[in-house]
């Protein structure tokens, strides 16, 4: 048997890798019979590795094939709501109404559409009432499935869902929700077993001898050094932020603005701390403080020329005689170094180029390949040849392992829905 697929907002392919890899398994034979990616760049990289190109905006397009089942990363939009009395109202406007006129136009078979995990929650959760809704009024059954890539052999904690639909079917499934650990700290303290393959790591997807292109610079080692030293390996799971505490290094520690002294870094670091107090406000970034406030926590005797010091290097800025640290808008080389007994950050398309790892001691940026790697792309995917348009692809794409597996426990436990009397092979 063939199923005929189509691939909309297809991204780089990842959906159709993660569902073609599921087929496969069952002996069953795919064709997709059309695919829609409006992304010029992604356009380019699905050329690459399924030799054909995808057609572009899918309001322009009309005419489908006959096909039994929908793939669709959709992107999220804001929804329209008509009044409090409906509940939800229409989807008009947004792009999941693009996915709503494809099935009501052609009633396949099957869908799978994935998105944010912020779908679940947005508008109070009225936003997938709304898409569920939808999809039962075309006659589908729908089920959907919240799940983080790291339970699945994928070193990366994302958290996507996954809505799953079959025509007049309720889909059922064995696969249950699992947003997983809520960041790479809990998961290498709880979830890390021994006896436990499930449960890769950073250095599962590290590539041995990645070119020296990815080395960070040698001023920005430099500052690096200047506190960690010469044993850059402390460096596993720090994060370079200016206005967070915790597992953090900040510009002052640096020197970017300049060197600063062993008091001036102390005071920064307990301005950082403590101006988040709610004694000073409710500001999730912190509260500007006043000399008598700032006494209260670091009350050295040359504070007046330590502050004078730091905003004359701006690391510091008074406002109306209150102070707050110069935050944000560093462009440090890399913003987080992964821990390589631990999972990575959630791949996103604005900064998976900032993401670094130490490797053999050396400080670096991972490499595109490892970026597919934590979204469990084979090796022999043939990834942008512009690093830059590579990385934002890879942030933007879904994790395949995922979808393959989501796909394999659909087709597993709802055989003759999808299939009718046709006996599939492999089927437990």
């Amino acid at each position: 048997m063939k199923i005929k697929f189509v691939d909309l907002f297809a991204g780089i392919g990842g959906i159709r890798i993660g569902f073609e890899r599921a087929a496969k398994r069952f002996e069953l034979e795919t064709e997709c019979v059309l695919s829609s990616e409006i992304d010029k760049k992604a356009c380019e990289t699905y050329a690459l590795n399924f030799k054909e190109e995808p057609q572009g905006d899918i309001h322009e397009i009309t005419s489908f094939p006959e096909f039994d089942f929908l793939l669709a990363g959709f992107p999220c939009q804001p929804f329209s709501y008509a009044g409090k009395q409906q509940g939800f109202g229409d989807t008009r406007g947004t792009l999941f109404f693009e996915v709503e006129r494809v099935l009501r136009d052609n009633r396949p078979k099957a869908f799978l559409l994935e998105n944010v995990r912020g779908l679940v929650t947005h508008d109070k959760g009225r936003t997938l009432k709304t898409i569920i809704s939808k999809l039962e009024e075309l006659g589908y059954g729908v089920s959907y499935l919240l799940l983080n890539s790291s339970t699945f052999g994928v070193p990366q904690n994302r958290v996507r869902i996954y809505i799953l639909g079959i025509l007049g079917s309720k889909p059922k499934l064995t696969l249950t929700s699992n947003v997983g650990a809520a960041d790479s700290h809990k998961y290498k303290n709880e979830q890390i077993s021994l006896f436990d393959e499930s449960y890769a790591t950073v250095k599962d997807i590290l590539e041995d001898s990645p070119s020296e292109k990815y080395r960070c610079s040698d001023e920005f080692i430099g500052q690096l050094s200047k506190v960690v030293g010469n044993n850059f390996e402390l460096l596993h799971g720090y994060r370079l932020i200016d206005y967070r505490g915790g597992n953090s290094i900040h510009s002052w520690e640096l020197g970017i603005k300049g060197d600063c002294t062993k008091e001036e870094i102390e005071f920064l670091n307990q301005l950082i701390a403590n101006r988040r107090k709610k004694i000073y406000g409710t500001h999730q970034d912190g509260k500007a403080l006043t000399l008598e406030q700032i006494r209260t926590f670091y009350n050295h005797d040359q504070l007046e020329v330590i502050i004078k010091s730091l905003l004359q290097k701006g690391y510091l800025r008074e406002e109306e005689n209150k102070f707050n640290p110069v935050c944000g808008n560093m462009s440090f080389e890399v913003f987080k170094f992964l821990d390589p007994d631990s999972i990575s950050i959630t791949l996103t398309s604005s900064d998976a180029h900032k993401l670094g790892v130490v490797q053999n001691n050396v400080p670096r940026r991972i490499t595109p390949r490892e970026c597919a790697r934590l979204q469990g792309f084979p090796d022999d995917f043939i990834l942008h040849p512009n690093d830059n348009f590579a990385y934002k692809q890879l942030g933007n794409s879904v994790t395949v392992k995922v979808v393959e597996k989501v796909i394999e426990d659909l087709f597993q436990n709802n055989v003759n829905e999808l299939f009718g009397q046709m006996k599939l092979a492999n089927v437990v």
